[in-house]
């Protein structure tokens, strides 16, 4: 059997997180001990609701903890902390309970008699109860491009059903941005093409100046800034208006030194596995562009080969990608691979000193 997935399969683990197991193996006891009786489904539904939702709470409680001992300096003494161990930073509160409520009310988990409560309903409720944890406040919402806004390699489509919920945001005072890989140097018409029917949408809205110049594209991971215009346009903004030093401290000499060892490794690719195709070489990034349809296995041995290659450049062959005096990303496309100076981290952490809303 095959997997659907092409893109980076080998490089990250799949629907693995020790926290939604840990959901999953709570709300596992009530499905198992207390089965529907067909005689009272109503009843039956609403009580195994309220038992799911006072797990949820529990758990709620559990996070809650956690977070004044991560405060406190000491958050592997929290209970949380014990049962799972590999629990990482919670930013904000999580009102679980109300999620799954909400959730619940709409896809009615508490009536299945045969499916228990699986990994998507328990990542559905997080998402929702992070959604509902920082509405009150939100500044700022970032949506990769590719396989997230639109499908991959394609343009934002004119009846895209999301260029309505865009539009809302940016009316609603939210800055709207769309942090891409897809790297065109300078070129605004390049990007303007790409989201070519979301543009026409805010056009068709008579979306205000100001409403517009809260919208942003940052390609090339981090790399190059646009706002939109008042005629719908995008306009670069150079980022020596607003890169911070320690953002990005690296010069462009360093930068073309790095990939020059990226360029090096994937040509090396090229010819240890007898690869037809081209490398291509931008300001910002290199990448390997095939003539033919590869395998997945075959890009990810490309994308692994030049990480390891510019860890050991910069001197860190054990750490990670974004932990080296230049970060960056090298990554299997779906269908080519490349290495970008740079990461989304950084294109976010850049936004947030633009709009003046750094991280709490």
């Amino acid at each position: 059997m095959t997997s659907q997935y092409r893109v980076n399969y080998h490089l990250r683990s799949h629907k693995r997180d020790n926290l939604i197991e840990f959901i999953k193996g709570m709300l596992l006891t009530p499905f198992v001990l207390h089965p529907h009786d067909e005689e009272s489904k109503a009843t039956q539904e609403q009580e195994n609701a309220n038992r799911y939702a006072g797990i949820f709470g529990s758990i709620e409680m559990l996070i809650d903890e956690h977070r004044e001992l991560l405060q406190a300096g000491i958050p592997t003494h929290s209970r949380l902390a014990k049962l799972v161990p590999s629990i990482g930073t919670f930013f904000t509160r999580l009102p679980l309970e109300a999620a799954f409520r909400h959730i619940n009310r709409t896809n009615r988990i508490s009536a299945r008699k045969h499916v228990p409560p699986s990994f998507n309903d328990i990542r559905r409720i997080l998402n929702m109860a992070q959604v509902m944890a920082i509405a009150p406040e939100l500044q700022l919402v970032t949506f990769d491009g590719d396989m997230t806004l639109y499908a991959d390699g394609q343009n934002f489509a004119d009846d895209s059903p999301l260029t309505v919920l865009l539009i809302r945001l940016l009316r609603q005072g939210i800055n709207v941005a769309i942090v891409t890989a897809a790297g065109y140097g300078t070129d605004a018409m390049r990007y303007e093409q790409r989201l070519s029917g979301l543009l026409r949408g805010f056009a068709k809205e008579e979306l205000t100046p100001a409403q517009v110049a809260r919208f942003y594209v940052l390609g090339g991971e981090c790399n190059f800034l646009f706002r939109c215009r008042a005629d719908y346009r995008l306009e670069f903004i150079d980022d020596t208006m607003y890169a911070s030093s320690s953002l990005r401290s690296w010069t462009d000499t360093q930068v073309q030194q790095l990939l020059d060892v990226a360029e090096a490794e994937l040509a090396d690719c090229v010819r240890r596995l007898g690869i037809n195709a081209q490398i291509l070489r931008k300001p910002r990034a290199v990448g390997l562009v095939p003539h033919e349809e590869l395998t997945r296995e075959q890009l990810d041995e490309c994308a692994l080969s030049s990480q390891m290659a510019l860890l050991r450049s910069q001197g860190a062959p054990k750490s990670e990608p974004c932990d080296v005096p230049i970060p960056f990303c090298a990554f299997n496309g779906g269908s080519d691979c490349w290495v970008d100076i740079g990461n989304k981290l950084i294109g976010v952490q850049i936004l947030q000193e633009m709009i003046g809303s750094p991280p709490q």
